[in-house]
Formats: C-alpha cells, structure tokens, sequence
C-alpha cells in the first residue's frame, strides 16, 4: 500500500498521491491521462479527478499500478467498479496489474474464435484470471521478448494455455517454453495469427501480427504523441539498431489499424495513416533515430 508518508514532492492536494516507491514507469501517466505528470524522475498526480469517471481512471490506475506506489486518502468506494480486464474496443482487453519484473509494462488480451490470446505477462492476479476465464478459453500467451515475461509460469498453471518466446530470448526462468520458434521467418500460430521476428530492441524480439488489424509491440514500437507518429525506443535499443531499422521495415507489408505496445502509447488508426506512419518511422530510424 502506498504510504502518504512518503508521498512524493509535487502531489496536487487531495485525496489521490503517489509515493517515493514510484519506478516512473509511466503507467500511470496513459491510464489516467490529466492526472498524473512525470516530475523530478517519477510521477505525481498533476490534479485530483473532478467527475466520476476521472475518480475510475485513478483507481484503474491505482490497481495498474506496478510498485503500489499510488494511495487514496479518502472514499474508496468507486474501487469496486475500477478493475481489469478493461475493454478496449469488442474483444480487445488491457490486462492491468502491471508487474515491476516488467518495469510496467502493458499486457493484452485480444479474443478469438478457437481460443484467446494473452500477449505479455502481467503480475499474477486471481480474481484477473477468473476475469479473463469468463470471456473464454486462452489458448496462447504470446511473449514478445524477454524483458516483459513477469508471472508467465504462474499464469499457464492457472489457464493452462501455451506459452510462445522467440528461441534467441529465451533465458533461464523461460526455458520451460512450450513454443520456441527460430529463424526470420513469421511463425503462425492460427490463422490470422502470425509471430514476426523484429530483432533489435532484443535479440529475439517478435511483434504479433492478429486479423490484419492489430499489431502487438513490445517494446519495438509505440505512438510517440509529441512527435504525433510512431517512433522505436531510440535509447532503449540493448540489441543492434540497424536490425532494428531492418526489421521496421519489413512491417510495411503489413495492415492495421492498432499498434499496441508494451511501453509507450496506444494508438488506432486507419490502414492508410499507420502505414504513412511507420514510413515516417523508417526514414527517422534510417537518419540514426535523431
């Protein structure tokens, strides 16, 4: 629980803080948009939610909350109808619970005829997967790369689905991996369903590609909404940034209209702007990401 003792310097007064346990993974700044800023390496609530809804955003991203850094001093009781899994659109889920193993990292569930899939790894939450059971089978967690595994194990006892990790970012608490694909190749899951290697930010890092509409990230690429396109993690790259230039690329041949990352922004698009996009993303890539 977070500890008002400890709030951070910079907190709007009121009810909602956040405390120095804070990571500044950012989680909170996307969930609740308005509320809460970045402020001297860590995040603060910028101004306490005004409506009912505001109220929900906080709390959702109270329990969002990696490091249990946020708190709230006064009535609580909006925290029973702020929880995960929470719809995106028809289908598509942001998981929460966020685990600091992942430095906040988001995590998906996008459900589908024959069996869902769960892409990255929050923190274990039982009454998330009983949640997640309710909506349907899950048949894949689909791991990106080998920064944002968390509770992976932990959750294929309880769901019993398969998990899937690119064999170059397999490390030893991944080694149980029931799927290992290798090579350059994409890996087809289902149909519709298609792991594509995009070494760079990792090794093994994979983007998944589902129904021609969405594309799951990792930490290869997010919305940059200063810059108002999509950009790679210039300053994050621990593998080989040509690759990584390479490898962008390549998803030009791609459609969607989703890009999903595990760190940064969401955005949703049509087909033809993400593609001017991530264009844009190459040619920025190609200059050295400057």
């Amino acid at each position: 629980m977070a500890d008002p003792k400890k709030a951070r310097p910079g907190n709007a007064p009121g009810d909602f803080f956040v405390d120095r346990t804070c990571i500044d993974c950012d989680t909170c700044r996307w969930v609740a948009r308005g509320l809460f800023t970045e402020a001297g390496g860590g995040s603060v609530v910028s101004r306490q939610p005004r409506t009912p809804d505001e109220r929900r955003l906080a709390f959702l991203a109270l329990r969002a909350c990696p490091t249990a850094s946020i708190g709230c001093g006064g009535d609580k009781s909006a925290l029973k109808d702020a929880d995960f899994p929470l719809e995106i659109e028809p289908n598509l889920y942001y998981l929460g619970y966020a685990s600091p193993q992942s430095f906040g990292a988001a995590s998906y569930l996008l459900v589908r005829p024959g069996g869902g899939v769960m892409v990255d790894s929050p923190r274990f939450h039982e009454p998330l997967a009983k949640a997640m059971e309710a909506l349907g089978t899950v048949s894949w967690m689909v791991l990106t790369h080998r920064d944002d595994v968390a509770d992976h194990a932990r959750w294929v006892e309880r769901l019993g689905c398969k998990r899937v990790l690119h064999r170059d970012d397999v490390e030893a608490d991944t080694r149980d991996v029931e799927v290992q694909p290798t090579g350059s190749e994409p890996f087809a899951l289902a149909p519709g369903l298609a792991l594509i290697p995009v070494p760079g930010h990792t090794r093994g890092h994979c983007v998944l590609h589902a129904d021609h509409r969405y594309l799951f990230t990792g930490d290869h690429l997010e919305f940059d909404e200063e810059a108002a396109t999509l950009r790679a993690f210039r300053d994050f790259c621990w593998y080989d940034w040509g690759r990584q230039t390479e490898s962008m690329r390549r998803l030009l041949a791609l459609d969607f209209e989703w890009v999903l990352p595990g760190h940064g922004r969401r955005v949703h698009a049509d087909r033809a702007r993400m593609k001017a996009w991530l264009e844009d993303c190459v040619e920025w890539m190609g200059r050295g990401g400057r």
